[in-house]
């Protein structure tokens, strides 16, 4: 399961600690990125990947902080993330091939 939240810059810290300091969370795979490298003004994405029970605490724990991303958002910061993801492993291939 793959979620995507948006975090103002105010609430980002407090949230990140939140998510990266929680039992469940952290197990799952948390990537954080700034919205302005995706033509956001401020705040951050934070992208889940895990389980269920991960994911669903994660959407917990942010409810007073941020929001979840749906629809074409969501869809665009996952095609980008999933890219430069893309091009990173293409550079360590370079190095290591």
């Amino acid at each position: 399961m793959e979620i995507v939240l948006y975090v103002e810059q105010k609430n980002f810290e407090k949230l990140k600690q939140k998510l990266f300091g929680d039992n469940i969370v952290s197990r799952a795979n948390l990537l954080t990125h700034e919205a302005q490298s995706f033509g956001k003004e401020g705040g951050f994405y934070i992208r889940v990947l895990g389980d269920e029970e991960e994911c669903k605490r994660a959407l917990e724990l942010s409810k007073d902080l941020g929001v979840e991303v749906t629809g074409e958002e969501r869809e665009m910061v996952l095609k980008k993330l999933y890219e430069e993801s893309e091009r990173s492993l293409e550079g360590f291939g370079g190095i290591f091939g």
